[in-house]
């Protein structure tokens, strides 16, 4: 529950540190403390009555598909089938407040810019169509029909349809997603940039050069049933929680847990389950079997030496550790790859990882031990420089072993959007393949554009340099997602309009073009009704399952339309002289969408009737059939070159993350319960020797100030010091407050993503302490 306290914060817009309060950090996650605060939390935001209607239904069946996270569901359903997260996340969707055009009125945008994100989130679900109009001060109500017609105008006044951006969040439905990429198309750009980029696209990067398709291979069974599972880079306990009951299971059947993170976090550790006994009155499950503390960036070295490690297993005893028949069959490149493996050095290894000998030596010994074996992984590999390459040795480290293609093995991308990557499925991608767009023309009767379109850092630079000038944005919050703030919100503020579809207010409605746009949509949550009866959306977790959504709630406003109803009346509004699609017709029945997805996706044929089956079905996945769709038809072993970051003297390297009490960019309370921070935001967590080292006390105030190759400094102001057992030369602090750190070129090669969790800092005494 929010604090009277960080209430009255929030009001000024103002972080105050002097509130922060620290506590040892949590040794394990969950337990009966968490049903609490998701209850509290839950009855306060959304009432006894809309709390039991979303609960009971979350993650159920016939129910509401939690937006909070993509972790899959189990065959078997707890009655009480959620997390504590979770359970916020729809709380927080379902909450009794409400914004309307009296707050509007009252609320210039420069005041609301002043806001907090978490003040601007608790003023509630957002009723009506609002426009501030060019030179306008305030935001004022405006129909929905002159909305579309805004446009429709601006869209059609440019001199190119590569002049507009179309941004899509991961929590958008695949219904929804697949006719904006269609609108999108048919408007003629493939400017599709989504919160992939910014997330996971390394993954997919990686994925497909060596396997041939972007997505995991493992499914719930694989991860109960494993000997050995990796969690790298990644906080269940606060991301995704319920894969915490997953890894119970792993453990309970016999398996082994290896944790690998810069920060010893409690879900990592030990699990209380509140739905069995033994998380309520006993200890719990302890997870990790090893816990490595590495230093952020490492884990390409990591598994460099495991590689080696591995092949000089082989070498000492042939035929009993790389599996050669699998190589042989399956693969290609493993000769290069292992004349290059060799090449990495202990001296090289013990510096990137901080780590000791013996620790990686005992890691081996557990992977030696282990005849299936799974790495999951989430944003801390992906978001550096060499994010793709880290995950490409991943999948050199799962090939020598025979590790995919059966039970309890394979490659794990944990994704946080409940539908991040239904959405890619559905096509929105600013580079899909001319299969895909084949398929899409012949369905609809038009030749879809070819050229590659803007993904999110592109789009940035687009509208920054003025070659694009209208940016849609259906869900989400791009101005916090992204990278380099105040870049990012100069490039809006250039475009000459920008159109927001959300529930809530968020920061991205504060930072306008010349003219700006919120168009309020139903939540999940929300009972969606149209012309031929009660709706239902769809969606892909992590694991390719798709299935159903159906919202149980009231409305928030009866003047909400769905996302697909906006976008249809957009496209119909739009595209006078375009293709004949038949958009009206899908606002009315969305399974006349699916029937169209159904012909144009692979995997979903037949969608309608497949997916109306309780639990739904899972999407094929080629590699689990020992089919990898790459040039050569085989799993591809590849050469990556070590790589670290190279910090200098009284520098640290910065992971962004988020707190406990928050959902990607919107913090519920300035709680980070399991770390044991309360009451403040603006603080950087550091190993208590670096702040020796550099001469700082725990709990001074301090600038965090960033470094580039362009000599340029980025500064995020008034940070409060906490001694923490991070990694030894780390630093970590939350975003969106360190996103401003992040230069816009700060890059990942090859897939482009925000190097978030490698940025090189200093610290120096605040300004205000000078």
């Amino acid at each position: 529950m929010v604090s009277k306290a960080s209430r009255r914060a929030d009001r000024t817009g103002v972080a105050d540190t002097d509130r922060l309060t620290v506590r040892p950090p949590k040794e394990y996650a969950a337990g009966v403390p968490g049903v609490v605060h998701a209850l509290e939390y839950s009855v306060a935001e959304a009432g006894p009555r809309r709390t039991a209607l979303t609960l009971l239904n979350l993650n159920q069946t016939a129910g509401i598909d939690c937006p909070g996270c993509a972790w899959p569901d189990p065959g078997h359903r707890h009655k009480n089938e959620y997390c504590e997260n979770g359970a916020k996340h729809v709380a927080d969707e379902a909450t009794k407040q409400r914004v309307t055009r009296e707050f509007f009125a009252e609320h210039a945008v420069a005041d609301l810019a002043q806001r907090s994100d978490t003040w601007l989130n608790q003023q509630g679900r957002l009723t009506e169509p609002m426009v501030k109009r060019s030179g306008a001060t305030h935001y004022e109500p405006i129909g929905w029909d002159e909305a579309f017609g805004l446009i429709a105008g601006e869209l059609n006044a440019l001199s190119s349809p590569d002049e507009a951006m179309f941004y899509t969040s991961g929590r958008v439905s695949n219904e929804a997603a697949f006719l904006l990429q269609l609108f999108a198309r048919a408007y003629g750009t493939n400017n599709l940039p989504d919160c992939s980029n910014m997330c996971h696209e390394s993954s997919g990067s990686g994925l497909s050069e060596t396997l041939g398709i972007g997505k995991g291979s493992v499914s719930l069974e694989d991860i109960h049933t494993s000997d050995l599972v990796f969690v790298v880079g990644q906080n269940p306990g606060t991301n995704h929680p319920r894969m915490l009951s997953a890894l119970e299971e792993t453990k309970r059947n016999g398996g082994t847990v290896i944790a690998v993170n810069p920060l010893p976090e409690a879900g990592l550790l030990r699990f209380k389950n509140p739905q069995k006994p033994r998380g309520v009155l006993g200890r719990g499950t302890d997870i990790a079997d090893v816990f490595l503390k590495i230093r952020p960036g490492g884990d390409l070295a990591l598994f460099q030496m495991l590689n080696r490690l591995l092949l000089e297993a082989e070498d000492a005893a042939p035929g009993t550790v790389v599996d050669h028949e699998f190589i042989a069959a399956h693969c290609t490149g493993y000769d290069a790859f292992a004349a290059h493996a060799s090449q990495v050095t202990w001296e090289q290894v013990l510096d990137a990882t901080g780590l000791q000998r013996a620790e990686i030596e005992a890691v081996l010994e557990h992977v030696l031990a282990s005849r299936s074996v799974i790495v999951c992984w989430a944003m801390g590999l992906t978001q550096h420089k060499h994010g793709v390459p880290t995950i490409r040795e991943v999948v050199n480290f799962l090939l020598l072993r025979g590790n995919l293609g059966r039970p309890g093995a394979g490659v794990c991308p944990v994704r946080g959007h409940s539908n991040v990557q239904g959405d890619r499925t559905m096509g929105i991608w600013e580079r899909m393949p001319d299969s895909f767009l084949d398929a899409l023309g012949a369905e609809f009767g038009f030749d879809p554009p070819r050229r590659h379109g803007y993904d999110s850092v592109a789009g940035v630079r687009a509208m920054r340099d003025g070659a694009a000038h209208v940016f849609v944005g259906m869900a989400g919050n791009f101005v916090r997602a992204m990278s380099d703030s105040d870049v990012t919100e100069q490039a809006l503020r250039n475009c000459r309009l920008t159109v927001q579809v959300s529930t809530k207010l968020n920061r991205s409605h504060t930072v306008c073009g010349d003219a700006a746009l919120i168009l309020p949509t139903l939540g999940r949550s929300d009972r969606d009704v149209q012309a031929s009866g009660e709706q239902f959306v769809t969606v892909e977790d992590s694991m390719s399952e798709v299935h159903t959504s159906r919202g149980r709630l009231t409305p928030a406003s009866p003047h909400l339309l769905s996302e697909v109803a906006i976008i249809a009346r957009l496209a119909e509004r739009t595209l006078a002289t375009g293709p004949s699609i038949p958009w009206a017709e899908f606002e009315t029945d969305y399974g006349l969408v699916r029937d169209r997805i159904s012909r144009v996706v692979p995997g979903f044929e037949d969608f309608n009737a497949r997916v109306d089956v309780p639990g739904g079905f899972r999407l094929p996945n080629p590699v689990n059939a020992g089919v990898f769709r790459t040039p050569s038809g085989k799993a591809v072993f590849t050469r990556n070159d070590f790589a670290m970051l190279a910090t200098p003297p009284g520098h640290l390297v910065l992971q962004s993350l988020r707190s406990h009490d928050q959902w990607n960019t919107v913090p519920y309370a300035p709680n980070d319960r399991y770390r044991g921070i309360h009451d403040a935001r603006r603080i950087v967590m550091v190993n208590p020797d670096d702040l020796t080292e550099l001469g700082i006390a725990d709990g001074s105030l301090v600038d965090l100030v960033s470094i580039w190759t362009d000599d340029t400094e980025r500064r995020a102001p008034n940070f409060r010091v906490v001694a923490y057992p991070a990694a030894r030369g780390s630093a970590a602090a939350y975003y969106p407050e360190t996103n401003v750190l992040v230069p816009l070129d700060s890059v990942a090669d090859i897939s482009n993503t925000p190097t978030s969790k490698g940025v090189l800092v200093r610290l120096e005494p605040a300004a205000v302490a000078r």
